[in-house]
């Protein structure tokens, strides 16, 4: 611990190229093999499409739960690295793993009692609810590859070793894409699974990558021990985690609640619309995981200097950071609105499908312009001990905002006014999430490196 971590040497801008790039690239990764996942499970026919997406509330849930759990794991060990306290940072290694193992386990009941349920509070339609329950129910009981790949892979984002995610990231996506054929339509020798063997490829991608990140830890990542006697409960470190990370945790998990309202509104009208919507946020992937991917290479390095009292890289991380976003997201404004037809025509599209997927993404994508500025300012917050500032502004966005609004256009009677709801709410989330920045930089971000008193 007596030498300086790069995240407090490294020239900013460099370190957040270094420690964003690999994470960009293997998000893309999986952003790719999201997509092959829903092109292959399109070729059955339209309903398999419309269960697969229907999904889409309980696997944002598990990537919620899984992902705010590690941002407070990632900023509070970050933060001890900074202090160089490396009891503390193997004790919240330790305990971070025992929160995850218990996190797989609520998912598996899940998977095990509630799946057909879920499906069918959203649709009568027979076929549409066994794809459902056929494909969730595997997502779902399997989960525990996906714990511990976000587990292992955030140990290893928190030292600084961003090399190996992109590895374990983009080892699990080729598995994945490589098996999706195989298992959906029985090549190989494999019997034919149709949407289940989706599910299938997805966790054995997983668990293969889960299992590469912890061999990576045991044997890369100096900087944490990982003992038996460290997987111990103590309550101060899970609290310490929690404050950062269940804000975190509950902004996402609101994600899951407006897409489930939204599929309840959008299949209202047909289950195409419904489809639309799926395939719009597997297209959108594309665009926010390289800026998801710059968060994660972020987080660490504002939580570093944080706790070293670099006000001045800190400042410079967060500003290059949002400069890099709003560049990525105004690329995605362009693709969106100059070929979305190209880009339903991946999935099989009908006449139906494009005529309401046309204009959902053109409509959709104007909210991009804001998306980059709230999402990195949002992440300063995290690193910050603020978190709950994001889950404030998710809240509002997506719930106070954004759902009321896409019922409201609903009324109208043309499933084009629905996507409107998404720049309106965009609008106000930048309003809010500026507000904040003001108050935290006057509180806490023009205080970092001044000795307390």
């Amino acid at each position: 611990m007596a030498q300086e971590n790069k995240m407090g040497t490294m020239p900013v801008n460099k370190l957040l190229i270094t420690m964003s790039l690999p994470m960009m690239l293997s998000m893309l990764v999986q952003a790719l093999y999201n997509v092959v996942d829903s092109i292959f499970v399109s070729r059955i026919n339209e309903n398999a499409l419309t269960a697969v997406s229907l999904a889409f509330p309980i696997q944002t849930l598990m990537i919620s739960v899984a992902g705010g759990t590690c941002v407070g794991i990632n900023a509070v060990l970050s933060k001890a690295l900074g202090e160089k306290n490396q009891e503390k940072v193997n004790r919240t290694a330790g305990n971070g793993i025992v929160l995850m193992g218990i996190s797989y386990v609520l998912f598996l009941a899940v998977g095990l009692f509630a799946s057909k349920a879920f499906y069918l509070s959203q649709t009568n339609d027979a076929q549409i609810v066994q794809y459902g329950y056929d494909y969730l129910s595997v997502i779902c009981c399997y989960s525990f590859g996906l714990f511990a790949q976000f587990t292992f892979e955030r140990l290893l984002q928190s030292t600084g070793k961003t090399f190996y995610i992109m590895i374990t990231q983009g080892t699990g996506a080729i598995i994945n894409i490589i098996l999706d054929p195989v298992f959906i339509f029985g090549l190989c020798g494999m019997p034919k699974m149709g949407v289940q063997g989706a599910a299938v490829a997805t966790v054995i991608g997983q668990i293969a990558a889960g299992v590469i990140a912890f061999l990576f830890n045991r044997k890369k990542n100096d900087e944490i021990r990982l003992e038996l006697r460290e997987f111990v409960m103590e309550w101060d470190i899970v609290g310490q985690i929690y404050k950062i990370g269940l804000p975190s945790m509950i902004m996402q998990a609101i994600g899951s609640v407006m897409t489930y309202g939204m599929n309840l509104i959008l299949i209202s009208f047909t289950s195409t619309a419904t489809a639309v919507f799926g395939v719009y946020f597997k297209l959108q992937s594309f665009i926010f995981m390289p800026v998801f991917g710059m968060n994660n290479g972020l987080v660490p390095i504002l939580a570093y200097n944080y706790g070293a009292g670099r006000r001045d890289r800190f400042v410079m991380a967060l500003k290059s950071a949002v400069l890099y976003a709003m560049a990525i997201m105004f690329v995605g404004i362009i693709i969106f609105q100059m070929i979305p037809g190209k880009l339903f025509q991946l999935f099989a599209a009908s006449d139906t499908m494009l005529q309401i997927g046309i204009p959902a993404l053109r409509i959709i994508s104007l909210s991009y312009i804001f998306a980059g500025y709230n999402i990195i300012c949002g992440t300063a917050f995290q690193a910050l001990g603020n978190a709950v500032y994001s889950m404030i502004v998710s809240i509002a966005r997506q719930l106070v905002v954004l759902l009321p609004a896409a019922y409201l256009l609903a009324l109208l009677g043309n499933v084009n006014y629905v996507w409107w709801s998404f720049p309106i709410a965009e609008i106000a989330s930048l309003t809010m999430t500026t507000i904040f920045l003001i108050k935290i930089n006057k509180d806490v971000i023009r205080h970092i490196g001044e000795e307390p008193g």
